[in-house]
């Protein structure tokens, strides 16, 4: 494959069509790694755009794109959340992630790997409440802190953390619009609710 002969949309589409097909990772990733190798970063980028949803695609291009642009959050961001999904580990991500954040504080799915990543469950469960400290109107980081808060305060019977997870779910009761999300929101309530720690 020469530089100036390749269509990277087209190779990309052609190699995705055929792992689609075959379910062979291997060819897929040389596929993938020979239209890396001659493709500017930028181009590779936008040419994987429609391929993000799909980690076993985006994160070997991704590698090449953070290897060329090291501080690009969104890239580091796609990248880590590339691990994640196939399985790379907490270490791996959380180092993307926090790459990202220094990169640019302002990434919110870098806040949100961050916080993820974070293996102890009272310190993951601070770092979801920094997140929505920081971004008020994050109803998945505020989802997720329920959660976290929830977790703690059942494995550890912690009165704060209940008191913590009930008030993010009537937070999210209180901004729920769908009925079936309002109604998942009560049940979850009604049933901390009536925890005695």
């Amino acid at each position: 494959m020469s530089h100036l002969s390749i269509d990277p949309v087209a190779e990309l589409s052609a190699a995705v069509s055929t792992y689609h097909e075959t379910n062979d990772y291997g060819v897929l990733l040389e596929r993938l790694l020979a239209v890396a190798d001659v493709t500017d970063a930028e181009v590779l980028a936008r040419a994987a755009e429609p391929y993000l949803a799909l980690p076993e695609v985006a994160g070997p291009l991704y590698e090449k794109i953070v290897a060329v642009r090291p501080h690009d959050a969104r890239a580091l961001v796609i990248l880590a959340n590339s691990y994640w999904l196939t399985g790379r580990g907490a270490e791996a991500t959380g180092e993307l992630a926090a790459r990202a954040l220094a990169a640019d504080p302002e990434n919110r799915g870098a806040w949100h790997l961050w916080a993820l990543t974070e293996g102890v469950p009272r310190e993951r469960m601070m770092r979801w409440k920094q997140v929505v400290e920081r971004f008020p109107d994050d109803d998945l980081a505020r989802a997720s802190l329920a959660d976290n808060a929830t977790g703690l305060a059942s494995g550890e019977r912690d009165r704060e953390a209940l008191q913590l997870a009930i008030r993010s779910y009537e937070f999210l009761r209180r901004k729920a619009t769908n009925p079936e999300q309002r109604a998942a929101v009560e049940s979850a309530l009604k049933t901390l609710r009536s925890w005695t720690l």
